[in-house]
């Protein structure tokens, strides 16, 4: 029997995403017959009390204060993580984090740096993927369409090439935490500040008004591409938490032509930025129906109506075998003598 340590929580704006997921992910494997124990990065080790409190609540429909994660922060067990004995005694740790400490690469480094097997893409790919500067001048040098964008301050010439209506958001972090549409110059203040309460780089980025879509990529295969609708036009934390504020349909209802060019992309990405094993990939359309690539995850959210395993499951794939999958393919590493 494998041991899999699932590895969540956290003290990003995403924390109680990584905990729904977690609690979902913990379930399926130990019904494909794994050995689970559940760590918390900011608790440790959890009990079962504390697996049913923590793993089975509501998502909300709010990130967390700053407050908030400050006290998370001061509680963050860091590289004491890897001398844990359930994490040294593991097989993996399946990962299930979200936020730049999560998916941006620096646990990855930690655990690369202690010879542990993780699941999901590697520090470097990790790195590259949540920094939307980064992955945006990779998209460019590869000729992968993307919506027009600026670091902040921009210069009167990139304001005018951007043009309003756009969206401000943090360059390193993810669940659209701090983001904004702004209609006008009187906005953009407000909006910088609100991005810059999560990362001290901002981007802008010119909005597209098209249909928005996914699809997730599984091994070295792009699954099936869902469309995403929403009430107020941008898939923000609210909608995205929020029952009733937007519409999953998967399979999105578009011709084979579009669908084959968005899984053609999104495995393109994928493989630009050195992601491993599994990932999402975003994207809208312009208004004359061109595509853009909005940005890659590394560590999409994990609970059954989450995207990736939609998009899975037009491929037939249930979420307890995404699970097990994902699983197989971060084994099959080590079998081969491949930690990271």
């Amino acid at each position: 029997m494998k041991r899999v340590v699932v590895l969540t929580g956290g003290s990003t704006p995403e924390r109680s995403v990584a905990l729904a997921g977690a609690g979902q992910v913990t379930k399926a494997l130990r019904s494909r017959g794994y050995e689970v124990r559940v760590v918390d990065t900011c608790h440790g080790v959890l009990t079962k009390d504390e697996e049913e409190c923590l793993l089975f609540s509501d998502i909300g429909n709010a990130p967390p204060t700053t407050e908030e994660l400050e006290d998370l922060s001061a509680k963050e067990l860091g590289p004491s993580l890897v001398n844990v004995e359930e994490i040294r005694r593991s097989d993996m740790l399946f990962l299930v984090l979200h936020g730049r400490q999560g998916e941006g690469g620096q646990i990855q480094t930690l655990f690369d740096l202690a010879g542990l097997v993780y699941t999901g893409s590697d520090a470097l790919g990790s790195a590259i993927a949540m920094d939307k500067v980064t992955s945006k001048r990779l998209f460019a040098a590869a000729n992968i369409p993307t919506a027009d964008w600026c670091i902040w301050p921009p210069g009167d010439k990139a304001l005018q090439r951007i043009g309003f209506p756009l969206i401000v958001k943090p360059s390193n972090i993810g669940s659209t935490v701090g983001l904004t549409k702004v209609d006008g110059p009187s906005e953009l203040e407000y909006a910088v500040q609100k991005a810059h309460a999560y990362d001290s780089e901002v981007i802008l980025e010119a909005f597209l008004s098209g249909a928005e879509f996914t699809v997730g990529i599984l091994g070295d295969e792009a699954l099936g591409v869902g469309e995403i609708i929403t009430k107020h036009g941008i898939f923000d934390y609210k909608a995205k938490y929020t029952r009733g504020f937007a519409q999953e349909v998967f399979p999105a209802p578009i011709n084979d032509s579009l669908a084959n060019n968005l899984r053609s992309i999104a495995i393109r990405v994928h493989r630009i930025l050195k992601l491993r094993d599994f990932s999402r990939v975003d994207f809208r359309l312009d208004t004359q129906g061109n595509v853009a690539v909005l940005e890659a995850n590394t560590l999409p959210g994990m609970t059954e109506i989450s995207l990736l395993p939609q998009s899975a499951k037009i491929n037939g794939i249930e979420f307890s075998d995404l699970c097990d999958t994902i699983c197989q393919l971060t084994l099959s590493r080590t079998d081969r003598g491949t930690r990271f």
